[in-house]
Protein backbone atom coordinates (compact mmCIF):
# COMPACT_ATOMS: atom_id res chain seq x y z
CA UNK A 1 0.00 0.00 0.00
CA UNK A 2 0.90 3.93 0.07
CA UNK A 3 3.21 4.62 2.72
CA UNK A 4 5.52 7.07 1.65
CA UNK A 5 4.72 10.66 -0.38
CA UNK A 6 8.05 12.35 -1.30
CA UNK A 7 7.79 16.34 -2.30
CA UNK A 8 9.89 18.52 -4.51
CA UNK A 9 10.26 21.95 -2.87
CA UNK A 10 10.44 24.30 -5.33
CA UNK A 11 6.76 24.74 -7.09
CA UNK A 12 5.51 22.32 -4.90
CA UNK A 13 5.61 23.30 -1.30
CA UNK A 14 6.00 27.05 -2.12
CA UNK A 15 6.20 29.41 -4.95
CA UNK A 16 9.88 29.95 -5.27
CA UNK A 17 10.32 32.24 -8.53
CA UNK A 18 11.51 35.39 -7.33
CA UNK A 19 13.69 33.40 -4.79
CA UNK A 20 15.68 31.59 -6.99
CA UNK A 21 16.08 34.26 -9.18
CA UNK A 22 17.63 36.90 -6.12
CA UNK A 23 19.79 34.16 -5.31
CA UNK A 24 21.73 33.56 -8.40
CA UNK A 25 21.34 37.03 -8.95
CA UNK A 26 23.03 37.84 -5.67
CA UNK A 27 25.80 35.39 -6.09
CA UNK A 28 26.66 36.70 -9.88
CA UNK A 29 26.32 40.52 -8.91
CA UNK A 30 29.23 39.51 -6.09
CA UNK A 31 31.17 38.22 -8.80
CA UNK A 32 30.50 41.09 -11.50
CA UNK A 33 28.50 38.70 -13.93
CA UNK A 34 25.46 40.19 -15.30
CA UNK A 35 22.09 38.95 -14.13
CA UNK A 36 20.15 35.97 -15.17
CA UNK A 37 18.93 36.23 -18.51
CA UNK A 38 15.56 35.24 -19.37
CA UNK A 39 16.43 31.65 -20.05
CA UNK A 40 18.22 31.07 -17.03
CA UNK A 41 15.67 32.78 -15.13
CA UNK A 42 13.20 29.67 -16.59
CA UNK A 43 15.30 27.00 -15.95
CA UNK A 44 16.91 27.83 -12.32
CA UNK A 45 13.73 26.61 -10.98
CA UNK A 46 14.03 23.09 -11.39
CA UNK A 47 18.14 23.00 -11.84
CA UNK A 48 20.20 22.29 -8.96
CA UNK A 49 22.92 25.29 -8.46
CA UNK A 50 25.36 22.82 -9.73
CA UNK A 51 23.66 22.80 -12.91
CA UNK A 52 22.69 26.76 -12.95
CA UNK A 53 26.27 27.07 -12.06
CA UNK A 54 28.00 25.08 -14.48
CA UNK A 55 25.89 26.20 -17.45
CA UNK A 56 27.09 30.20 -16.57
CA UNK A 57 30.49 28.76 -16.03
CA UNK A 58 30.44 27.26 -19.66
CA UNK A 59 33.41 25.25 -18.74
CA UNK A 60 35.42 27.00 -16.99
CA UNK A 61 36.66 25.53 -13.46
CA UNK A 62 37.64 28.72 -12.01
CA UNK A 63 35.10 30.14 -12.96
CA UNK A 64 32.70 27.39 -11.16
CA UNK A 65 34.60 26.75 -8.10
CA UNK A 66 33.84 30.93 -7.42
CA UNK A 67 30.21 30.61 -7.85
CA UNK A 68 30.14 27.90 -5.30
CA UNK A 69 32.05 29.21 -2.61
CA UNK A 70 29.85 32.60 -3.26
CA UNK A 71 26.61 30.80 -2.94
CA UNK A 72 28.27 29.31 0.10
CA UNK A 73 28.95 32.63 1.80
CA UNK A 74 25.37 34.02 1.16
CA UNK A 75 23.48 35.52 3.56
CA UNK A 76 20.01 33.47 2.90
CA UNK A 77 17.69 35.40 4.94
CA UNK A 78 16.42 38.10 2.70
CA UNK A 79 16.43 35.25 -0.18
CA UNK A 80 13.89 33.39 2.08
CA UNK A 81 11.40 36.10 2.41
CA UNK A 82 10.67 35.57 -1.15
CA UNK A 83 9.26 32.41 -0.19
CA UNK A 84 5.83 32.18 -0.66
CA UNK A 85 4.25 28.64 0.78
CA UNK A 86 1.48 27.34 -0.87
CA UNK A 87 -0.77 25.93 2.22
CA UNK A 88 0.76 26.45 6.10
CA UNK A 89 3.39 23.87 5.25
CA UNK A 90 3.70 22.78 8.98
CA UNK A 91 0.28 22.11 9.55
CA UNK A 92 -0.57 20.70 6.28
CA UNK A 93 2.65 18.27 6.48
CA UNK A 94 2.12 17.19 10.17
CA UNK A 95 -1.49 16.44 9.21
CA UNK A 96 -0.50 14.16 6.48
CA UNK A 97 2.02 12.74 8.75
CA UNK A 98 -0.23 10.90 10.33
CA UNK A 99 -0.82 8.78 7.57
CA UNK A 100 1.98 8.36 5.56
CA UNK A 101 5.78 8.90 5.97
CA UNK A 102 7.18 11.88 4.20
CA UNK A 103 9.91 12.86 2.28
CA UNK A 104 11.48 15.59 0.38
CA UNK A 105 13.74 15.03 -2.09
CA UNK A 106 15.25 18.12 -4.33
CA UNK A 107 17.58 19.33 -6.64
CA UNK A 108 18.37 22.58 -3.74
CA UNK A 109 21.86 22.23 -1.66
CA UNK A 110 23.58 24.85 0.42
CA UNK A 111 20.04 26.41 1.12
CA UNK A 112 18.14 23.36 2.26
CA UNK A 113 19.28 23.14 5.96
CA UNK A 114 18.59 26.63 6.79
CA UNK A 115 15.11 26.50 4.74
CA UNK A 116 13.38 23.35 6.50
CA UNK A 117 14.84 25.60 9.75
CA UNK A 118 13.14 28.76 8.54
CA UNK A 119 9.94 26.84 7.79
CA UNK A 120 9.94 25.12 11.10
CA UNK A 121 10.17 21.76 8.82
CA UNK A 122 13.48 20.01 10.46
CA UNK A 123 11.55 17.77 12.63
CA UNK A 124 8.39 17.25 10.18
CA UNK A 125 10.53 14.67 7.03
CA UNK A 126 11.65 11.03 8.22
CA UNK A 127 13.71 11.60 5.10
CA UNK A 128 15.40 14.28 2.99
CA UNK A 129 17.87 14.47 0.10
CA UNK A 130 19.08 16.92 -1.92
CA UNK A 131 22.31 17.49 -3.88
CA UNK A 132 24.04 18.04 -1.07
CA UNK A 133 24.54 14.45 -1.06
CA UNK A 134 26.92 12.63 -3.33
CA UNK A 135 24.13 11.98 -6.04
CA UNK A 136 23.18 12.97 -9.01
CA UNK A 137 20.57 15.69 -9.36
CA UNK A 138 17.36 15.27 -11.22
CA UNK A 139 16.20 13.89 -13.63
CA UNK A 140 18.22 10.87 -12.60
CA UNK A 141 16.20 9.16 -9.82
CA UNK A 142 19.21 9.26 -7.39
CA UNK A 143 17.45 11.63 -5.10
CA UNK A 144 14.45 9.64 -4.64
CA UNK A 145 16.00 6.41 -4.06
CA UNK A 146 18.21 7.77 -1.06
CA UNK A 147 15.12 9.01 0.00
CA UNK A 148 13.32 5.73 0.12
CA UNK A 149 16.46 3.86 1.34
CA UNK A 150 16.48 6.27 4.33
CA UNK A 151 13.34 5.81 5.21
CA UNK A 152 12.95 2.00 4.51
CA UNK A 153 10.37 2.41 2.10
CA UNK A 154 9.89 0.08 -1.07
CA UNK A 155 9.07 2.06 -4.38
CA UNK A 156 5.83 0.87 -4.69
CA UNK A 157 4.71 2.40 -1.87
CA UNK A 158 5.70 5.86 -2.61
CA UNK A 159 4.64 8.62 -4.55
CA UNK A 160 6.45 11.75 -5.56
CA UNK A 161 4.91 14.91 -5.60
CA UNK A 162 6.64 17.61 -8.28
CA UNK A 163 6.15 20.04 -10.45
CA UNK A 164 7.72 19.58 -13.93
CA UNK A 165 8.94 17.06 -16.15
CA UNK A 166 12.58 16.64 -14.92
CA UNK A 167 10.18 15.52 -11.28
CA UNK A 168 8.35 13.27 -13.51
CA UNK A 169 11.33 11.77 -15.29
CA UNK A 170 12.84 11.27 -11.71
CA UNK A 171 9.68 9.35 -10.36
CA UNK A 172 9.46 7.04 -13.31
CA UNK A 173 12.95 6.18 -13.24
CA UNK A 174 12.79 6.05 -9.76
CA UNK A 175 9.60 3.44 -10.14
CA UNK A 176 7.39 5.33 -7.80
CA UNK A 177 4.08 6.60 -8.47
CA UNK A 178 3.45 10.46 -8.88
CA UNK A 179 1.03 13.62 -8.32
CA UNK A 180 1.64 16.96 -10.58
CA UNK A 181 1.08 20.06 -8.90
CA UNK A 182 0.58 23.19 -11.14
CA UNK A 183 0.25 24.09 -15.32
CA UNK A 184 3.92 23.23 -16.26
CA UNK A 185 3.21 19.55 -16.95
CA UNK A 186 0.34 17.45 -18.14
CA UNK A 187 -0.69 13.66 -15.95
CA UNK A 188 -3.35 11.75 -15.41
CA UNK A 189 -3.02 12.84 -10.94
CA UNK A 190 -2.34 16.66 -11.72
CA UNK A 191 -3.74 19.21 -9.32
CA UNK A 192 -4.05 22.35 -9.76
CA UNK A 193 -2.49 23.47 -6.09
CA UNK A 194 -1.22 21.65 -3.26
CA UNK A 195 -4.00 21.50 -1.02
CA UNK A 196 -6.00 19.26 -3.75
CA UNK A 197 -3.62 16.60 -3.48
CA UNK A 198 -5.36 14.28 -0.35
CA UNK A 199 -7.88 12.98 -2.44
CA UNK A 200 -5.73 11.51 -5.00
CA UNK A 201 -3.80 10.16 -1.85
CA UNK A 202 -6.67 8.02 -0.69
CA UNK A 203 -7.43 7.10 -3.99
CA UNK A 204 -3.85 5.68 -4.87
CA UNK A 205 -3.52 4.16 -1.29
CA UNK A 206 -7.11 2.67 -1.99
CA UNK A 207 -6.06 1.05 -5.37
CA UNK A 208 -2.77 -0.05 -4.55
CA UNK A 209 -2.64 -3.70 -3.65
Amino acid sequence: MLTMVIFDADGVLFDSDQSNIAFYNAIFERLGESRLTSEEERVCVYLSAAQVFALRADGDPARLGQMKETARSLDFAPIFRLLRPTVDLRAFLLELKQNYRLGLATNRSTTVPALLEHFRLTDVFDAVASTLDPVAPKPAPDLLKLCLERAGVGAREAVYVGDSPVDLEAAQAAGVGFIAVGSKIAHPHRVAALREIKPILERLTESRP
